[in-house]
């Protein structure tokens, strides 16, 4: 039957397929840590953004993390708890907490970063030179077009 702008097919549907294929893949990745460090996916997530920007507040971590509020207060109330995460007071703003990995958060950092590479060059390994290039611009592209789909309609004065 074709599709005449009424039927949608999934299995062809970008943004379906996305998901999907972003699932898999952290579901690859959560697998490793999950079993030899006790994580969720939020819980790295946060340690992942925080190992490259210490500081952050838990609205900056879901601001780069593309996760929802309550997903970070979880993850990070968790991480605080098992200490793997500190909190300190914004010494300009005392309503901000800033974040940053602990001692034993930072070892365990140093260990998953480099399964988490090696995950990823395993799953673009069948994509030549060209095509992880042509690809990362492509994702780059539809970041961008996505900020242009979700920006706020102008209010006419």
């Amino acid at each position: 039957m074709p599709n005449n702008g009424e039927r949608l097919e999934l299995g062809d549907f970008l943004p379906y397929r996305l998901s999907v294929l972003t699932n898999r893949v952290s579901a690859a990745i959560a697998r490793q840590y999950a079993e030899r460090f006790d994580l969720t996916p939020a819980e790295w997530r946060v340690m992942a953004a925080l190992g490259n920007m210490p500081g952050l507040s838990s609205r900056e971590v879901a601001a780069r993390t593309a996760m929802d509020k309550v997903q970070v207060s979880r993850a990070v109330a968790r991480l605080v708890v098992s200490g793997r995460l500190a909190r300190a007071v914004d010494a300009s703003d005392g309503r901000i907490a800033r974040l940053s990995l602990s001692a034993s958060g930072r070892a365990i950092y140093r260990k998953i970063v480099p399964q988490a590479l090696q995950i990823e060059a395993q799953l673009v390994e069948p994509l030549s030179g060209t095509e992880r290039d042509q690809f990362h611009r492509i994702l780059a592209k539809l970041d961008r077009q996505i900020d242009v789909l979700t920006r706020e309609p102008e209010k006419e004065l």
